[in-house]
């Protein structure tokens, strides 16, 4: 049999998979019907007809994707033929041109890049060791944005504290010419709440550490694993310190530090670290749609961000979220619905490096984002989804967020009572400029474990638990997108 005929019989079987989950999916309709009748009690027949059908497709969708959506493929394929994916690089470049790619396979239309400038920092080598009283190599990546040392590297006494509070108390004296660790106590939760509190060790700990003298830092990776495998990550210098060289230490290289410490008092290391910066290097937020039928100039916004860092293949941050995303618009594409406002899929660029593609796009968009009417971003690995939340502020807004949630009950997603802004880190901008957004919760016990790791690769996945995000993210954009209800505050 040759490939033409068995596309066309798996179009065939794929078509009438679709019409026997709608069939089936009508009576779901009318269970939304008959348990809420009361719900739009002053809408006329016909809204009340265009509500079953609008919870009908996106019950027929959420079924769909169970059966099996395209997310792991997309993600297998990004991580295969781009591989890792580092900001304003040669490599995030070959990411937008596959992204184009892949969209126009998957049929959607309109696609277009939206460029940026940004400086664009790249690693080229690091090392670390312990010179005495006990003398090892230590496992070590640069901080994203660290400054080199000398070619002949950096030498010097370790001190030692159990926190940034800790050293943001110390005295200079205590500082002064030496190399600073930092440890921690992050914990794994599902939410990753713990990340928010120690992040600041990073970002914020090596300015902290110039400021008081020290010739260079070391920190304790921000996860939560227990493999040889740093992470990396950005830190943020500020403007009135010196800039030195940051690391991260493996968490059992910082547990042999401190252990070292702890027996003879004294630690002696020497870092070495190349890095360059490039300025003038270019980005881009790749963008695609599912127009809308009656207002397109409504937006609803999903997306991921399509950059990584170097180190592993940008599986888990975030190309599942690419995965994800990409997969919901294809499945409401391919199911021939059109909804009444514009759908609007976002890769970001440069996320890891601090939110550029997102600033980007806020400033890009200043015009329209009055019509922007939701966002949500996936962009917390692969993990099941287990709660929603949305930040809607009006009662229209808060029953259709319901909706969704009845829809999504069967998926193991329940509603939850949070109604702060963040639909994820590239929504903030958007957050700041007043749209709405809506978050899919996954569960990210073990994200931390993988996060900007070189261990942070395709096989870490699963497909199932993919399937379930698309699955969720159909449900939410096209209810949110086939709908005239608005979440913002009525003025």
């Amino acid at each position: 049999m040759n490939r033409s005929v068995r596309h066309r019989m798996r179009g065939n079987c794929h078509r009438q998979l679709i019409a026997g989950l709608l069939l089936r999916t009508v009576v779901v309709a009318a269970v939304f019907s008959a348990v809420s009748p009361g719900t739009h009690a002053d809408s006329s027949a016909t809204d009340r007809a265009a509500l079953r059908d609008s919870l009908a497709h996106a019950a027929l969708l959420r079924d769909r994707a169970l059966l099996g959506s395209q997310a792991m493929a997309i993600v297998t394929s990004l991580t295969t033929e781009v591989g890792p994916r580092l900001a304003g690089s040669v490599a995030e470049a070959r990411a937008r041109e596959w992204a184009v790619k892949k969209l126009t396979g998957l049929g959607l239309q309109p696609i277009w890049t939206e460029g940026f400038e940004m400086s664009a920092w790249q690693r080229h080598s690091e090392r670390a060791e312990v010179i005495m009283p006990f003398p090892q190599p230590l496992a070590v990546t640069a901080l994203g944005g660290s400054v080199s040392t000398s070619a002949a590297g950096v030498t010097g006494e370790v001190v030692l504290f159990e926190s940034l509070a800790a050293l943001r108390a110390a005295p200079r004296e205590g500082v002064e010419g030496k190399i600073v660790y930092v440890g921690h106590t992050m914990q794994r939760t599902q939410d990753g709440s713990s990340y928010g509190y120690f992040n600041p060790v990073r970002t914020a700990g090596p300015s902290v550490a110039a400021q008081k003298g020290a010739l260079a830092y070391l920190l304790r990776s921000i996860g939560t694993d227990s493999h040889r495998l740093p992470h990396t990550g950005s830190l943020r210098y500020a403007e009135d310190a010196p800039q030195i060289p940051a690391l991260a230490l493996s968490n059992p290289d910082a547990d042999q530090v401190e252990r070292i410490l702890a027996d003879r008092g004294e630690l002696v290391v020497k870092l070495q670290v190349q890095t360059s910066l490039n300025p003038t290097a270019q980005s881009a937020n790749v963008i695609a749609e599912i127009r809308g039928h009656a207002a397109p100039e409504e937006v609803v916004v999903i997306g991921a961000h399509l950059d990584s860092w170097d180190l592993g293949t940008g599986a888990v941050d975030d190309g599942a979220g690419v995965g994800i995303t990409m997969a919901a618009m294809a499945l409401i594409k391919e199911a021939n619905l059109v909804p009444r406002r514009t759908i609007r899929l976002v890769l970001w660029g440069a996320e890891e490096v601090g939110l550029l593609g997102a600033l980007a796009y806020r400033d890009q968009h200043r015009a329209e984002l009055a019509d922007h009417v939701i966002g949500s971003e996936s962009d917390f690995g692969g993990g099941r989804v287990w709660k929603i939340t949305a930040d809607s502020q009006s009662d229209a807004g808060d029953q259709l967020v319901a909706h969704m949630a009845e829809l999504l009950a069967p998926l193991g997603i329940a509603p939850g009572s949070d109604k702060q802004p963040g639909g994820g880190p590239d929504l903030m901008p958007l957050v700041s400029a007043g749209v709405p957004t809506l978050r899919l919760h996954q569960d990210g016990r073990d994200y931390f474990d993988l996060h900007h790791t070189a261990d942070d690769t395709v096989d870490k996945l699963d497909a199932a638990s993919l399937d379930q995000n698309v699955a969720a993210f159909a449900v939410v954009a096209w209810l949110a997108a086939n709908s005239d209800v608005s979440f913002s505050k009525a003025p």
